[in-house]
């Protein structure tokens, strides 16, 4: 059975104030051209179909495009919610959407009740779990604790059980939207950290031929039977180096794992630049960034006149700017009041000015520090002889 592993679209979603759903729109178009271009028997995807719970209209629209062409291809669809959707709102008319195909696993009490798909060597038992917020299901589950892995185990534990009720050589699945140790994270993932534990073991899916996991941004084999696909997007510059694709995993008679990596569509790379300003704009070895999303790390000890405006000339596309200047650490065993010590107001101003700025301020700007300074202390000498006549 072939098998098309995808996941956090995040429909909806800009970057950086730009919004992304041509490009989502592409990655879409793609996903259909690959369930048939390659013979997907069916595809699987493993939560964060949204940005967040109420999605603008827009990205409902595309959803629901791509719900009808998946159904039109005749290919069986999975779906599990993530932590950015709302699940009762992804699985509102469920029953329906099912019988063309379409499966939303969004109900936490329904993870034992497999989606049963079937090739020419028997059935396969795919079952949806979707995100698990601890406090919301740990009743449900008669979790001990409010843990991740105390509700995913648990969720685990009644899918083995229903599993073993099945026919000899029944193959698995599992769909699950979750932080799993070894994972790598980025910055765009939402934290779902819970009593300061957020990871859970992938020996949690022991006993399943195949894990489709959903949550971190960039493709990852855990082991080679849990997996992520990532999301097919860059969402930050902290995936600027991420190759984004989904997974194409053949699964064998008797459970046995092949996967490739199936690219997705780059609307436009992204790039982070690290340099003083003249370096940005001067190198011509970044000519190559020149249609990229920019995200410049300014190194400049003193900030530049409009950094944004000259660099804009060169990266028209630049969306983020970044301040870290090049100076000399601060003696770390030395405490802030130590090093204000013996300091007086105007110089602790002016010291902070230089802090921020890279440079100190001009005699002007000291002259208005100056008079600040003068205009605060005789309010308070006219506050106080006031509060004594009183």
């Amino acid at each position: 059975m072939r098998l098309l592993h995808t996941s956090d679209w995040h429909l909806g979603r800009s970057l950086h104030r730009v919004s992304m759903l041509e490009a989502q729109a592409a990655f879409l178009d793609h996903l259909v051209i690959t369930v048939r271009d390659r013979e997907v028997d069916a595809v699987l995807v493993a939560g964060d179909v949204y940005d967040r719970a109420v999605p603008p209209l827009a990205a409902v629209e595309l959803f629901d495009r791509a719900l009808h062409r998946l159904a039109a291809e005749g290919v069986p669809t999975v779906m599990i919610s993530g932590n950015h959707d709302s699940a009762r709102r992804l699985g509102v008319a469920a029953g329906l959407i099912e019988r063309v195909g379409i499966h939303l696993r969004t109900d936490p009490a329904n993870c034992a009740a497999p989606v049963l798909l079937a090739d020419d060597h028997g059935e396969v038992a795919c079952y949806g779990l979707p995100y698990l917020e601890p406090a919301l299901v740990k009743d449900e589950f008669r979790a001990e604790k409010a843990h991740h892995e105390a509700v995913l185990g648990a969720a685990m534990d009644r899918v083995r059980a229903d599993l073993a009720t099945r026919a000899p050589g029944t193959r698995s699945l599992v769909l699950a939207h979750a932080f799993v140790a070894g994972g790598e994270a980025s910055d765009s993932e939402r934290d779902i950290t819970v009593g300061g534990v957020s990871a859970v073991p992938a020996g949690v899916f022991h006993g399943v031929d195949y894990t489709a996991l959903g949550h971190l941004h960039g493709s990852q084999t855990i082991t080679e039977r849990v997996r992520y696909s990532g999301s097919p997007l860059a969402y930050s510059f902290s995936e600027a180096a991420h190759r984004k694709t989904m997974w194409l995993v053949d699964l064998g008679p008797r459970g046995e794992i092949a996967a490739e990596r199936v690219d997705c569509p780059v609307p436009r790379p992204l790039a982070r630049l690290r340099g003083t300003l003249a370096e940005l704009l001067d190198d011509p070895a970044l000519e190559r960034h020149r249609d990229s999303f920019v995200e410049a790390v300014l190194t400049d000890r003193a900030r530049p006149a409009d950094p944004m405006a000259r660099l804009a000339e060169r990266f028209p596309h630049t969306l983020s700017l970044v301040f870290e200047p090049d100076r000399a650490a601060e003696d770390a065993s030395v405490s802030y009041a130590q090093r204000l010590r013996g300091r007086g107001d105007q110089q602790i101003a002016e010291d902070f000015v230089s802090h921020v700025r890279g440079e100190g301020p001009d005699e002007r700007e000291r002259t208005a520090l100056r008079d600040a300074f003068e205009g605060v202390r005789v309010d308070e000498t006219l506050h106080e002889g006031a509060n004594r006549r009183a």
